[in-house]
């Protein structure tokens, strides 16, 4: 059975601030980043059992672009959270955890 993935608001913010950045820098490219996201969370919801990183929270890079998913998971209810995804240069402790 599939993981159901829920983004956060805060996530949800991060991935368009991404998208815009990404247009900004040449047209279609924001298009690019969230098809490159969306294949990654397709990903999660087969197998989002990757090395916690800090706490409770996984991470997933993405390719070709120098973002990281960190995410959670309840394995009991088959859920994954998306907390932020969040530039590589970035520390994610810059962000608010509940």
């Amino acid at each position: 059975m599939d993981f159901v993935v829920f983004i956060d608001n805060r996530a949800i913010l991060d991935i368009q601030e991404a998208i815009n950045f990404y247009d900004n820098q040449q047209p279609g490219l924001g298009k690019r980043f969230e098809s490159v996201l969306n294949e990654h969370i397709i990903i999660l919801m087969k197998t989002p059992l990757f090395r916690k990183r800090y706490d409770n929270v996984r991470c997933f890079p993405l390719k070709k672009f120098p973002y990281m998913i960190h995410f959670t998971v309840n394995e009991k209810e088959k859920i994954v959270i998306i907390r932020a995804v969040f530039h590589t240069s970035k520390n994610p402790n810059t962000w608010k955890r509940n």
